[in-house]
C-alpha cells in the first residue's frame, strides 16, 4: 500500500520506505490509544497531589507544558491505567492546535493522557520514536496536517487521519542518528529553558522581598541590616509600617489607583484584506506569542506586519521593555517586549510613570493580576479596560526604589534574553536541518549537519 501514501516528503533514497501510521499499527510496530471518555474522568475526580492528567493545553512543540497539570488519585490512576504515558509515546491534541505534539519523556512515564488526547506507541526495536517527533514538527507534516485535519472553525485529528499520516522511515540506525543530530540542539534549547526559569524565579523572589514582605523594612525595624544590599539602595527603605486600606506598608508609601502609576496603550490590527500590511518586518503580539512564566520575554511573532500597516491602523511600535497584558479573552497573560514591536488590540502595553522601572512595572502588572481578573468588566466575556487599572488599588512605590530593583535584576533579566536569542537561533539551524534529514538528503553524510551544529 506504499504507493497510495502521499508522498510530502519529496524524493526518498531507496533503502528508504514511506508508510503511514496505520500501516505501521498493522505490522505491530505502532499502536494508537485514544483518551478515556469524559464520563471516565470528571473534573472532581481532581486532587491536590496525585498523577498529573496531560490535555490539549499542555502539548508544546514536541514537549509537555507542566504548567497547570491535573491530578488524579492512587485508586483512579489504578483504574485508568490503560491510558497511561510511556517514555517514548507521542501525544497529540484531537482538537484545535492540531499541529502540535508531546514527546513523552522519561520523567513523564506513568502521567496519563486526557480524553482529549491521542497517543501513539512504537515498537523501538524496528522504530525510533524520536525520530518519528521530529518528522511531525516538520514544514511537509504540518502542511499536511492543517489540510487534512477535520473542522473549519475547530480543526480537529481522530485516529484515521492519525493513521493516514504519511512518515519517511530510514534503515533504525540512520533514525537513531538523526534523532541524535536534533536532539543535541533540543537539549541546548532545554538547558537555556530551565536557566531561564531559575534566573526568572530569582528575579521573581527579589520583588516579593521587596515590595511584597516587605524584608528590608521589617530588617531595619528589627535593627538588622537589610540582607543582599548595598547601603545606598537599604537607605531607601523605612524602618517601620503605617496602617493603610490595604494593611500595614512602609511608612512614607502611599496607596493608590494603579492606574497613577503607569502609561496605557493600545493595540491595533491592521486590514487583514491587504497584503500590504502582512509579511513585513515588524514583530506583531498576539495572545498565541505570549511567552511562557520562566521565558518573560517575546523577540518573535507568529505575524509579522508591514511599516505601512503601522500607519494605516491603530497599532503602535512598542519599546523594548513594555510590558504587554492580554485584556480580553484569556487575560492576564504578561509579557516583555524584548525588540521593538507592535500589538493587536487585545492587549494593552504598559510602562511605568515618572521614570518607574520597566522590569519594577512587569512585576508589579504580574503581581495584581488576579486582582485586574476580579475586576474585569464584560456582559458575554470578561474584558480587562482603563477602568480596570483604575479601579485597582496598589501601594504606589517611590521611583527611585524601582529603578533600584531595575539595577539589581538586570543581569539577570538581560541573560533570560541572550537565551531566548540563542534558542532561536538553535530553532532556526534545526529547522533548517530538519527537512534535509529527514528526506535523506544528508543521511550519508551527518557530519555536514554535525558542523553545522
Amino acid at each position: 500500500m506504499t504507493d497510495l501514501v502521499e508522498p510530502i516528503y519529496g524524493g526518498l533514497p531507496d533503502n528508504w520506505s514511506l508508510t503511514t501510521i496505520k500501516e505501521l499499527v498493522l505490522s505491530c510496530d505502532a499502536d494508537i490509544q485514544t483518551g478515556p471518555f469524559g464520563t471516565m474522568l470528571h473534573a472532581e475526580s481532581y486532587v491536590p497531589s496525585g498523577t498529573p492528567v496531560v490535555a490539549v493545553k499542555h502539548l508544546g512543540d514536541n514537549r509537555l507544558l507542566h504548567e497547570d497539570l491535573p491530578r488524579i488519585s492512587p485508586d483512579d490512576c489504578e483504574r485508568l491505567s490503560r491510558y497511561a504515558l510511556c517514555e517514548g509515546d507521542i501525544v497529540f491534541g484531537r482538537k484545535g492546535a492540531v499541529e502540535r505534539r508531546a514527546y513523552i519523556k522519561s520523567s513523564e512515564e506513568g502521567w496519563l493522557q486526557g480524553s482529549d488526547c491521542i497517543r501513539v506507541r512504537f515498537n523501538r526495536n524496528n522504530i525510533s520514536p524520536k525520530y518519528i517527533s521530529y518528522v511531525l514538527g516538520s514544514s511537509a507534516y504540518r502542511k499536511w496536517i492543517e489540510r487534512n485535519a477535520q473542522g473549519a472553525t475547530m480543526p480537529s485529528l481522530n485516529q484515521e487521519i492519525i493513521g493516514r499520516i504519511p512518515l519517511p522511515i530510514p534503515p533504525l540506525p540512520e533514525q537513531r542518528a538523526i534523532a541524535r543530530i536534533l536532539g543535541s540542539l533540543d537539549d541546548k534549547i532545554e538547558l537555556n529553558r530551565r536557566m531561564n526559569e531559575t534566573l526568572e524565579a530569582i528575579a521573581r523572589a527579589i520583588f516579593k522581598s521587596w515590595f511584597v514582605d516587605f524584608d528590608p523594612v521589617r530588617a531595619k525595624a528589627e535593627g538588622r541590616e537589610p540582607a543582599g544590599m548595598d547601603a545606598e539602595t537599604a537607605g531607601l527603605f523605612p524602618d517601620s509600617f503605617e496602617e493603610t486600606e490595604l494593611g500595614l506598608v512602609p511608612k512614607g508609601w502611599r496607596v493608590g489607583s494603579f492606574e497613577e502609576t503607569i502609561e496605557l496603550i493600545g493595540g491595533g490590527t491592521p486590514k487583514t484584506s491587504n497584503p500590504e500590511y502582512w509579511n513585513g518586518d515588524i514583530p506583531w503580539f498576539s495572545i498565541v506569542d505570549a511567552p511562557r512564566n520562566g521565558d518573560v520575554f517575546v523577540i518573535d511573532t507568529m505575524k509579522m506586519i508591514t511599516k505601512r500597516g503601522i500607519e494605516d491602523s491603530s497599532a503602535r511600535l512598542l519599546p523594548r521593555g513594555t510590558t504587554i497584558i492580554s485584556a480580553r479573552g484569556t487575560i492576564g497573560k504578561c509579557a516583555l517586549v524584548g525588540v521593538e514591536m507592535a500589538m493587536n488590540q487585545s492587549c494593552y502595553g504598559i510602562r511605568g510613570k515618572d521614570n518607574r522601572g520597566n522590569y519594577f512595572t512587569f512585576f508589579a502588572v504580574r503581581n495584581l493580576v488576579s486582582e485586574l481578573q476580579r475586576s474585569t468588566h464584560g456582559s458575554v466575556f470578561d474584558t480587562i479596560t482603563r477602568e480596570t487599572f483604575i479601579r485597582v488599588k496598589s501601594i504606589i512605590v517611590p521611583f527611585e526604589l524601582t529603578q533600584k530593583f531595575d539595577e539589581k535584576i538586570s543581569s539577570f533579566m538581560e541573560r533570560i534574553i541572550m537565551n531566548l536569542q540563542e534558542s532561536k537561533n538553535l530553532i532556526a539551524i534545526r529547522d533548517f536541518l530538519l527537512p534535509k534529514l529527514i528526506s535523506g538528503e544528508l543521511v550519508n553524510d551527518c557530519s555536514v549537519a554535525k558542523e553545522v551544529i
